[in-house]
C-alpha cells in the first residue's frame, strides 16, 4: 500500500493527523484548481473546505487510483453543484422579479388605512362577505359555503359592503 492509501485507510480510523497530513499534501493544488474554476477566491476557498470536509466524512468511498485525482474529482463536484445552485437561484430570482413588475403597484400605506377604517364600518358578517367575494375572489355561491350561510344572505351583505365601501371611496372597491 503506497503512503497515499495509507493516509486514506487512517482517516477511514479517525486519524486527525492521517487527515492533517493529506490536506497538507494536496490543498494547493485543490485550492489552485478551485481558483481557476470558480467566480471568485472566496468561492474556491470554500468550496475547498467542502471537499475536505467530504474527505474526513466519506474517506471510504476511495476506490484506489491517484489521491489527488480523487480529491480534484470531488472539488469539481462541490464547484459544479454550486454553479448549479447558483443558476437555478439567478432563474428563480429573474423570475420573481418579472413577477414583480407584473403586479400592480401596491396600495400606499393612506389607502391600507382607509380601507381598514372603511371595512370596521360594516358588520362582521357583511365585511366576511366582502373580503371572501371583492377581496379572495370566491363566488357569492363559495362564499355562501365557507360561511354557512344562504346564498341571498351573502349577496345582501355583500350588496351593503360594496355600498357602504363605494360611499367612503367613491369608486368601487
Amino acid at each position: 500500500m503506497d503512503e497515499e492509501a495509507a493516509l486514506i485507510a487512517a482517516i477511514c480510523r479517525g486519524s486527525d493527523a492521517a487527515f492533517n497530513r493529506l490536506v497538507d499534501n494536496h490543498q494547493q493544488a485543490v485550492r489552485s484548481f478551485l481558483r481557476g474554476v470558480t467566480p471568485g477566491p472566496e468561492d474556491a476557498e470554500d468550496y475547498a473546505q467542502e471537499t475536505f470536509l467530504a474527505v474526513w466524512k466519506h474517506a471510504s468511498s476511495f476506490r484506489g487510483g491517484s489521491v489527488r485525482a480523487w480529491l480534484l474529482s470531488i472539488a469539481w463536484r462541490k464547484a459544479i453543484d454550486s454553479h448549479r445552485r447558483w443558476s437555478r437561484s439567478r432563474r428563480r430570482d429573474a423570475s420573481y422579479q418579472i413577477d414583480l413588475e407584473d403586479r400592480p403597484a401596491e396600495p400606499g400605506i393612506e389607502a391600507v388605512l382607509a380601507l381598514q377604517q372603511a371595512l370596521s364600518t360594516l358588520t362582521l358578517d357583511q365585511k366576511a362577505a366582502v373580503m371572501l367575494c371583492l377581496g379572495c375572489g370566491l363566488t357569492h355561491s363559495e362564499a355562501a359555503e365557507v360561511l354557512k350561510m344562504p346564498l341571498g344572505t351573502v349577496k345582501s351583505h355583500v350588496l351593503r359592503g360594496r355600498d357602504r365601501l363605494q360611499a367612503v371611496f367613491g369608486d368601487a372597491p
